[in-house]
């Protein structure tokens, strides 16, 4: 990472811990899945393919502690409980479906580079 003199070693700790937090590979689906507007949480987890109940849980309850996801409890019985992104997210979701689009553009052509990477190297 360039540092400048403008940047701390802890500002940098800082940017490397957020971009690994939302460069995560759920993260980026959950903001996704988020992005047209709020959902239950069963909503996200049909929309995220994958992703265990625990896993999900984690997801929001991180991205609600950053800011990025708002938990809404309507009250009714049962409470229903929705989730949706924050203008913080909304912000982040603009480039987070850049890059989904991408991976989904590219990824047969990884997928065969891969195939004639394996079969070029030695097994074992």
């Amino acid at each position: 990472m360039d540092v400048t003199a403008s940047h701390t070693q802890a500002d940098c700790r800082g940017v490397s811990e957020i971009l690994g937090r939302v460069g995560d590979k759920w993260t980026i689906q959950v903001v996704v899945a988020l992005y047209p507007g709020p959902l239950r949480f069963n909503g996200i987890k049909r929309q995220v393919g994958g992703i265990s109940q625990q896993m999900l849980t984690r997801t929001l309850k991180t991205l609600e502690r950053d800011g990025m996801v708002e938990r809404t409890v309507r009250p009714s019985t049962p409470p229903q409980v929705e989730y949706t992104l924050t203008p913080l997210g909304h912000s982040l979701s603009e480039t987070v479906r850049q890059l989904a689009d991408w991976a989904a553009t590219h990824h047969r052509q990884i997928e065969e580079n891969r195939l004639g990477y394996d079969s070029r190297r030695p097994q074992g």
